[in-house]
């Protein structure tokens, strides 16, 4: 993440690494944003004029956004610390591990972003798809998952690429946007999302 953020002109402030074992990160939160740097000065300051202050502590102003990458079961834990410690307001992005289908679990990630397949966010062609199993398979029909996506987008791909095809392709499927590139490797484009009352909200693409 970091040479990718460097390659593209950006700067790492700081980065915490936090025991997924623990549902308290205030440690790490608190040292990325400096507020415990906040809080040594108040300290200080008490100590030298020799009296209680009254005091908030404040987080670093130079942030632009959060990576904070974690599984949903972290990142349901995460987001609202961060919001606890006064960074509830700096943009927020996870990759698509952070986001399981449970909307009253996924309250507390409000404004979260993060990339993942059609067929997790809906859209189309994901909602045909979806509808089209119920109607051939009312009870225990295929569920919310990325292996029954990975499936069926490999099944396309294998009709659409017939032995020693130089073609351009390019396939609107349920894990995202699949192109062949000059090398014949297959490359796929996420859509991205955010959380709003627990359901993920698909953002505008980057070309609209």
């Amino acid at each position: 993440f970091q040479q990718e953020l460097t390659a593209g002109g950006g700067f790492l402030l700081g980065s915490g690494a936090f025991d997924a074992t623990r549902t308290d990160y205030a440690a790490e939160i608190t040292q990325v944003l400096r507020i415990s740097d906040s809080r040594a000065r108040h300290r200080r300051l008490e100590s030298i004029l020799g009296g209680k202050l009254q005091f908030e502590p404040r987080r670093r102003g130079d942030i632009e956004f959060i990576f904070a990458a974690s599984p949903a079961s972290i990142a349901r834990l995460l987001r609202p610390q961060l919001k606890f410690h006064f960074a509830g307001d700096i943009p927020t992005y996870a990759t698509s591990d952070a986001f399981e289908p449970d909307p009253v679990a996924n309250e507390d990630m409000q404004g979260l972003m993060f990339p993942d397949m059609p067929w997790m966010l809906g859209g189309e062609p994901a909602d045909s798809v979806r509808a089209a199993a119920r109607e051939a398979w009312p009870i225990g029909g295929p569920r919310r998952n990325r292996l029954f996506a990975f499936g069926y987008d490999a099944y396309r791909l294998a009709t659409r690429l017939p032995s020693g095809t130089n073609n351009p392709l390019t396939l609107d499927g349920l894990t995202g946007r699949l192109t062949l590139d000059a090398d014949r490797k297959v490359q796929r484009q996420l859509a991205w999302a955010q959380l709003q009352s627990g359901q993920p909200r698909r953002l505008p693409s980057a070309t609209n």
